[in-house]
């Protein structure tokens, strides 16, 4: 089980927890995490290796519980301006996966029981059930999480993290992490704050901070506009 967090991914690990830790920081333990994030970093460049053999552009997509991941993929879905797939984490059920296949989404199910995070294993074997050949580009859905998922590789070629305007400004500042790996961060519910006490600036300058070439986008899911913005963004990635 995981000493940080409670979750049972035997190859969970938080290094620069454990190394400010002074009940965890010895040297027995920072070799056992070294070993579990290097064996779950060589799953990630096998998986790596079969995105870029497929020509298939990944992206790790994280965010808390409720911050729109499965919305905005739905979005994307219905604009019908990208070609993709989807690998959903959660705990428990299919729910998100179900819906996406509603919208005609190559969809699979991840659900991992207690762990509060995706690893590069888990995505590998995910992946046996998705038809590469048909897409250009997979959504790696993570479990709903502003802490563990950041520590883990996937093989993704890029990771973006939502932010829904009801969580809050403060956010970038008290899990800083998870925006630290970010290539885009992605505002969502934006119809929504002229009603929340939320400051775009103050968003913009946390992540100055951490991350100054982190690119930050707006969206709605009743502004085609703001998906059709993010899809262009996306496309411009693949290059990268």
């Amino acid at each position: 089980m995981c000493t940080h967090c409670g979750c049972s991914t035997e190859a969970h690990a938080h290094l620069d927890t454990i190394t400010d830790n002074p009940h965890l920081n010895n040297s027995k333990t920072i070799q056992a995490v070294t070993s579990l994030l290097e064996t779950n970093n060589r799953h990630a460049a096998d998986n790596r290796l079969v995105l870029d053999g497929a020509g298939v552009t990944g992206y790790n997509l994280m965010g808390s519980p409720g911050s729109g991941k499965t919305t905005l993929l739905e979005e994307f879905a219905r604009s019908q301006l990208l070609s993709f797939a989807v690998i959903e984490g959660d705990l428990e059920t299919s729910q998100d996966a179900t819906r996406l296949q509603a919208l005609g989404i190559d969809a699979y199910q991840i659900t991992t029981g207690t762990a509060c995070h995706l690893d590069a294993h888990m995505v590998g074997h995910a992946m046996e059930h998705i038809k590469l050949d048909n897409i250009n580009a997979l959504f790696v859905e993570n479990v709903g999480n502003l802490v563990c998922p950041a520590n883990f590789e996937l093989g993704t070629h890029h990771n973006i993290v939502l932010l829904s305007v009801p969580e809050g400004h403060d956010k970038i500042s008290k899990y800083p992490v998870i925006y630290r790996f970010a290539d885009t961060v992605i505002i969502t519910k934006c119809d929504l704050m002229d009603h929340f006490d939320f400051s775009l600036e103050r968003i913009r300058q946390d992540l100055y901070e951490i991350n100054p070439s982190a690119k930050i986008l707006t969206a709605s899911s009743r502004d085609i506009h703001s998906i059709r913005h993010i899809v262009e963004h996306l496309h411009s990635l693949r290059g990268n």
